[in-house]
């Protein structure tokens, strides 16, 4: 419906109310725009939403993963963190809850292999024997919880250590070499597919080139959607350089902690060779160490198989180009035609550079006197600013030639020529590509243009005009609060305004200068003082998790006429139905 909206071509007026007419037109190019499965600009718009909805970056899909866990051991931590059972027998039964939320929590082999229960078993009896519940339990819920992890780790980090001895760990899965097979496989599938999608680019830009310079090429491919399949083109690519990025910053994340792994399990083969020290308080701390970074394996996995996932389901929206452009087509269609891939077009241009002193009011970056150069926040995603609204291309910005800072804003250019023609009227061409991106809807998250979309309001809902169709605003939620009482309380509690009692408190006070008190202890009493306890009594609680139903069905009742016979020679039956219907019984 924004594009829709925005698109200047369907004549959509801002300030305007819609019409009943304008409603009923606005929805028909909706639905022709989604039915219209030919077209890749839609299967653009579908990848946007996909990787908008599914993308999220490592601490959030990481927060995420770790509330679902603590919300599958919910039930079982609160078991033992909510009991608090005066006898022994009852104190044992906790125990067991404790070892199955270790194994559980930890991770290291199935809860139902008995090599690992007892492996698990043994190394919680040596850390927390069960003559310490007594003082587990006297603890409060936070506290509880608290040691619930630390033994937790602490098992991990043993267990860690006993495998790498060769002395147990058969259920633990050796995560840093599956982690490391799977860094390999998500880079090699993302460079495979950016590769693919970097050749289809240089290709499409050749072809919209040449259609550019030969009329009679123009109306040879004409028919073709090539900008479309451009943009698709470039969104996928686009994608995926974000999902490679965050696959090589885990990869090298998953190093050093390989690192760090090796050095702490050498420490520890150091400090205890073969057996556990008697020094807890030098050892232990190995063990958490171990513990965290086996679980930082653990998260890395889970991260890099969401990125695979986001790769190949990237694919499906690209799919469109095989049937758009089978190789023989678009082969033929590249005859005579020169491809230029971007490296080759930056490096055509490496030699030219913007003159400054040709301009007096605009201001030039370049790396030799612009400090942190190549991490300034290039407009148009990094492509030539001009080209967009002009050619509608999307051709490579080349940093060397001249970064223009207009606005605040920087904008780079695919030539001398097309910096100088951009930075005559910046305003002017800025415009340009607000208009075509508004043409070509799918350029507005490709070039990071989303401000630029309206909002459309009905005619029934509009209250004035400036409520019809109208720029998003930006906002945000915000609260304040305000002090009960700002000043400090001047209330003097002791001030008593009844004469009387004031007399009778000055007779108190007059008659204690005569008293004394005295005090005396014996021998039954002394050293001794009274305790009291309370405790939270038993409720009854009842709940009903069955009940009894049931349905009445009507009884068939057929009646029959005629089967004695008549005084005629032929025998006539009428058959009547007098079942009742179901909703009347």
């Amino acid at each position: 419906v924004k594009a829709v909206g925005s698109d200047p071509r369907n004549d959509f007026k801002v300030n305007q109310i819609l019409t009943k007419q304008d409603v009923q037109n606005l929805i028909q190019l909706c639905v022709a725009r989604l039915l219209n499965t030919t077209n890749p600009a839609l299967s653009t718009i579908k990848m946007q939403v996909y990787f908008n909805m599914n993308y999220a970056n490592q601490a959030e899909f990481l927060s995420r993963q770790h509330r679902v866990l603590e919300g599958r051991l919910a039930s079982l931590l609160g078991a033992i963190t909510g009991s608090c059972p005066p006898v022994e027998e009852e104190m044992g039964d906790v125990y067991p809850k404790i070892l199955a939320y270790v194994l559980q929590s930890s991770g290291l082999g199935s809860p139902k292999d008995v090599v690992v229960f007892r492996e698990v078993t043994a190394v919680l009896q040596n850390v927390f024997p069960r003559k310490k519940m007594i003082t587990f339990i006297s603890l409060s819920k936070k506290n509880k919880e608290e040691q619930l992890r630390n033994l937790t780790t602490i098992v991990t980090g043993i267990l860690l250590y006993n495998k790498e001895c060769g002395k147990g760990g058969s259920g633990i899965d050796d995560l840093r070499a599956i982690l490391n097979e799977a860094v390999l496989s998500a880079t090699r599938t993302a460079d495979e597919r950016l590769s693919t999608c970097h050749v289809l680019a240089h290709q499409y830009t050749a072809l919209l080139e040449s259609m550019q310079e030969d009329p009679l090429r123009h109306m040879q491919l004409s028919s073709f959607k090539l900008k479309e399949a451009l943009f698709n083109v470039r969104q996928h690519e686009a994608f995926l350089c974000i999902l490679l990025s965050d696959t090589t910053t885990s990869a090298q994340e998953v190093e050093k902690m390989n690192v760090q792994f090796a050095a702490a399990m050498e420490k520890l083969k150091k400090i205890m060779p073969n057996k556990i020290s008697e020094d807890r308080t030098e050892v232990f701390p190995l063990f958490v160490v171990l513990s965290n970074l086996w679980s930082g394996f653990k998260d890395k996995i889970l991260l890099i198989k969401f990125l695979t996932n986001m790769i190949n389901s990237l694919q499906q929206f690209s799919e469109i180009q095989s049937q758009l452009f089978p190789k023989e087509v678009l082969s033929s269609l590249l005859e005579g035609v020169t491809v230029k891939s971007d490296e080759e077009r930056i490096r055509e241009t490496m030699g030219t550079r913007v003159n400054v002193s040709d301009f007096k009011d605009q201001e030039w970056l370049f790396p030799e006197t612009t400090e942190n150069f190549d991490q300034l926040l290039i407009e148009y995603r990094g492509f030539c600013a001009h080209a967009i609204g002009v050619k509608g291309l999307l051709l490579p910005g080349n940093p060397a030639i001249g970064i223009l800072k207009h606005k605040e804003r920087c904008y780079v250019f695919s030539s001398k020529e097309a910096a100088y023609i951009f930075a005559q009227d910046p305003d002017k061409f800025i415009q340009l590509n607000v208009e075509k991106a508004k043409e070509h809807v799918e350029l507005m998250q490709l070039l990071e243009l989303q401000h630029h979309l309206v909002h459309l309001a009905p005619f029934a809902l509009a209250t004035n005009a400036d409520k019809c169709l109208m720029k998003l605003t930006t906002g945000c939620d915000s609260t304040t609060q305000t002090d009960t009482h700002i000043l400090p309380p001047t209330i003097v509690k002791s001030y008593e305004w009844n004469e009387w009692t004031m007399r009778k408190r000055a007779i108190q006070l007059a008659n204690l200068r005569r008293k004394s008190t005295h005090g005396m202890q014996t021998d039954l009493s002394h050293m001794r003082r009274q305790n009291s306890t309370q405790v939270y009594l038993p409720k009854d609680i009842g709940t009903q998790t069955k009940r009894d139903n049931s349905s009445n069905v009507p009884r068939p009742q057929i009646f029959l006429k005629g089967l004695r016979g008549g005084p005629s020679p032929t025998t006539h039956m009428v058959k009547v139905h007098l079942t009742r219907a179901i909703d009347e019984t």
